[in-house]
């Protein structure tokens, strides 16, 4: 081949790769725009029995398509957000249960309310909030869209009892800008093998509020049953969405 023709081929070359370079800084910059990403993050650890696991499944399912949640979803500049769910338990064991997915109206709420009641469960380990709480932060990094505010909501039923101290991996997510909530699962009684797992010293409410959340705004909601759970989550959901400072029980 002539000097010439290699000259050529070369400017070929540089041409298509600056084409795609072109391209993917387009498909970035293009990225849809929505009011808030938010993780749904659940404890599926072997302390949550099925009755809980129930509890958080059918609790979040309804609650995504709540009319008062959907007006708070309306109410933003987009009125849109994007919303994942993820299930976490032991080290190394989480799972992304739905992708990421756009919420705007009735109907892709409820399609994202009726796949989390029809997928099975993740796992029945030992309980990482710290390994639940950086891989949803990972899942926020990976996100389709781009929001201005980032929320990471931990349900759970116990203390961190596996991976990193879980205030350091809080730390690091609140330091990206990402606000950590947390909603826990009050338990009748102590789990038989570890009691201060589920019921700690001061309170798991308290345990929560020292060692999970973080972030302007951050705050913890309890769940005593059903009933209240469903109404926590609701709340929950519509100050997330809505970016309220405090929740007022």
């Amino acid at each position: 081949m002539s000097s010439r023709a290699v000259i050529i081929a070369l400017i070929r070359v540089a041409l298509a790769l600056g084409a795609n370079a072109s391209f993917a800084w387009l498909c970035a910059s293009a990225a849809e725009q929505v009011d808030l990403l938010l993780v749904l993050s659940a404890d599926v650890s072997r302390s949550v029995d099925h009755p809980k696991f129930l509890l958080q499944r059918e609790g979040y399912a309804t609650a995504i398509s709540d009319p008062q949640v959907l007006d708070a979803i309306r109410s933003g500049p987009h009125q849109r957000i994007a919303v994942c769910f993820v299930e976490w338990s032991g080290l190394g064991a989480q799972k992304l249960v739905i992708d990421w997915s756009l919420i705007d109206d009735l109907a892709p709420a409820r399609k994202f309310g009726d796949q989390l009641l029809e997928l099975p469960r993740s796992f029945a380990d030992r309980t990482s909030i710290s390994g639940g709480i950086e891989f949803a932060t990972e899942q926020l990094d990976h996100a389709p869209y781009e929001a201005s505010r980032r929320t990471i909501d931990v349900s759970g039923d116990g203390t961190n009892n596996a991976g990193r101290d879980v205030k350091l991996a809080r730390d690091e997510t609140i330091a990206k800008g990402i606000v950590i909530n947390g909603l826990v699962i009050l338990s009748d009684r102590p789990v038989p093998w570890n009691a201060e797992h589920t019921n700690p010293a001061g309170g798991l409410e308290k345990y929560y509020q020292d060692n999970v959340i973080g972030g302007p705004g951050a705050f913890v909601l309890v769940a005593e049953n059903f009933q209240s759970f469903g109404r926590a989550i609701i709340k929950k959901l519509i100050a997330e969405i809505a970016s309220l400072p405090r929740i007022v029980r």
